[in-house]
């Protein structure tokens, strides 16, 4: 058995599969590098199916789902502690991505496995937020003067603050895409919809539309496609849950060219319809249609994402998928970062990852993006 398995099995969420020792030896291969393991496990628990799985594979199967609930109470135990850190602290604590999709308590989160909680408060208060975190016992691990740079004067975010006894990985954002990206998104105006999450005092998530085109612009910008097909997956399940709202099409298509987020917008859907058979109403045929790419962007970053959302396993390698996963690695800097500044950045990281204690190239490229 070649070619990706896991997308069918949500395409068609009502049929079993039914698959051979061999078969489910490349299905739980596939899932572990797409982080889809747990959550095709629940998948198959939520239809009484587990339990007709071959022992062997069931065995990683259940094991994956204890994973999952584990840290799925750590993370609760986390945020808790997150809001009482940043209690008093004059903004909203909005949590993003999985953290958001558990504490909301929405159908993405059910088997997500978690490395770290992403959280996006006021930019103005950054620092003091950063301070109130360190009290608590989270700080930066990253000692490097020029990444520590990167962090603050070029990206979305501060560098990650870990917990010195918990080992608890926070990523604190004021927006959600770089100042200097293409997709330039105002942090303000995404707070000013944030909606509370009931029992948690000054604990948000973003509005639904903006939920969703976070996770578009995230996994169409960052150039990590690791576990693309998950986070495309996440992407298919808000969609699911939040259509049943019948205003929630319009609101996502204007919020999308309220903050220029179309086109990430459009591949998103293009690829969740091609994987995951995610149907868009009749009504909204239309206004898909105004956002999508010119034909000549379409056609190649159709190419390059369909092979580059595969799991990186041996039964999905194409010949061109390494390329495929290398441009799109470098237009997503393009996206981020102005042309004078990815040149000196590239050529940085690629000097310490083969020379690590590097001199006099890597004061160049520092000095570079002062």
């Amino acid at each position: 058995m070649s070619g990706e398995r896991l997308s069918p099995i949500w395409a068609e969420p009502d049929r079993m599969p039914v698959f051979s020792l061999a078969d489910w030896e490349v299905v739980l291969g596939q899932s572990m590098q797409a982080r889809l393991t747990a959550r095709l496990a629940q998948h198959l628990a939520d239809h009484d199916w587990l339990s007709r799985v071959p022992a062997p594979p069931r065995q990683y199967l259940e094991g994956a789902l204890r994973l999952a609930d584990r840290q799925h109470h750590e993370v609760q135990w986390e945020v808790d502690c997150i809001q009482r850190a940043l209690d008093g602290i004059a903004t909203p604590v909005v949590l993003l991505k999985g953290a958001a999709y558990l504490i909301a308590g929405l159908p993405a989160a059910r088997g997500r496995l978690f490395s770290d909680i992403d959280i996006m408060v006021r930019h103005d208060l950054i620092g003091e937020v950063e301070g109130a975190l360190f009290q608590n016992g989270w700080i930066s691990e990253e000692r490097d003067a020029y990444n520590q740079r990167y962090y603050r004067q070029w990206m979305h975010e501060i560098p990650p603050m870990k917990h010195v006894q918990r080992g608890s990985v926070i990523d604190v954002h004021h927006t959600i895409t770089p100042p200097t990206s293409r997709f330039k998104v105002d942090g303000a105006r995404l707070l000013e919809r944030a909606v509370a999450i009931e029992g948690w005092n000054g604990v948000y998530t973003l509005a639904p539309a903006d939920m969703v085109l976070h996770s578009a612009v995230h996994l169409f910008q960052e150039g990590e496609f690791s576990h693309g097909l998950r986070d495309l997956l996440d992407i298919n399940d808000l969609l699911l849950h939040f259509s049943a709202d019948a205003g929630f099409w319009n609101v996502l298509f204007a919020r999308a060219a309220d903050l220029g987020l179309g086109e990430p917008l459009f591949h998103a859907f293009h690829h969740a319809q091609r994987l995951f058979d995610t149907g868009v109403p009749l009504e909204s045929v239309q206004a898909l249609q105004h956002i999508r790419p010119s034909w000549i962007r379409r056609q190649l970053m159709s190419a390059l994402l369909t092979c580059a959302l595969q799991p990186m396993h041996p039964s999905c390698d194409g010949v061109l998928d390494d390329f495929a996963r290398w441009l799109l690695y470098v237009r997503s800097h393009y996206l981020r970062m102005p042309w004078y500044l990815i040149g000196p950045h590239l050529a940085r990281k690629a000097w310490m990852r083969y020379f690590p204690e590097g001199g006099a190239a890597v004061a160049d490229a520092d000095q570079a993006m002062r």
